[in-house]
């Protein structure tokens, strides 16, 4: 019989754990997944928004904003979490140079823990350049 009550409390400790490690899980990794996802996002939009033929031309690099938009949107749907709410916002998108400035606040679900009411909202900011080489 005392084996078995040792037993019980071992296997509820062992409960007890995992929901421990769950919450924190989930708070920490939103944090770093929404900085490299921002940062990886940028710079392959930035890449995809390049205007090749004006480049040809002029021998300048500049992207097109339209394009930009286009390509952080769809990259950055593709990959965000379903459970955490996003507001993007652009600013200072420059085309010659090529400059943006990425905001994005995430809004993670609100969990209970002993009545407290908890949520964690980041705000990611990334400023990305293009540079080339000088002629």
């Amino acid at each position: 019989m005392k084996q078995s009550v040792w037993g019980a409390w071992l296997i509820l400790l062992g409960i007890f754990i995992v929901v421990i490690m769950l919450l924190v899980q989930g708070m920490t990794k939103t944090n770093t997944q929404d900085y490299f996802l921002v940062k990886e996002i940028t710079e392959a939009a930035m890449v995809d928004a390049v205007d090749f033929s004006y480049y040809r031309k002029f021998g300048e690099i500049k992207i097109n904003k339209e394009k930009f938009y286009e390509s952080f949107l769809r990259r950055f749907a593709e990959t965000a979490s379903l459970s955490t709410t996003y507001t993007i916002s652009f600013y200072g998108v420059y085309e010659a140079p090529p400059k943006v400035s990425v905001e994005i606040k995430s809004k993670s679900n609100t969990f209970n823990v002993m009545g407290d009411a908890t949520s964690f909202d980041m705000v990611e900011r990334i400023d990305g350049i293009i540079e080339g080489n000088a002629t």
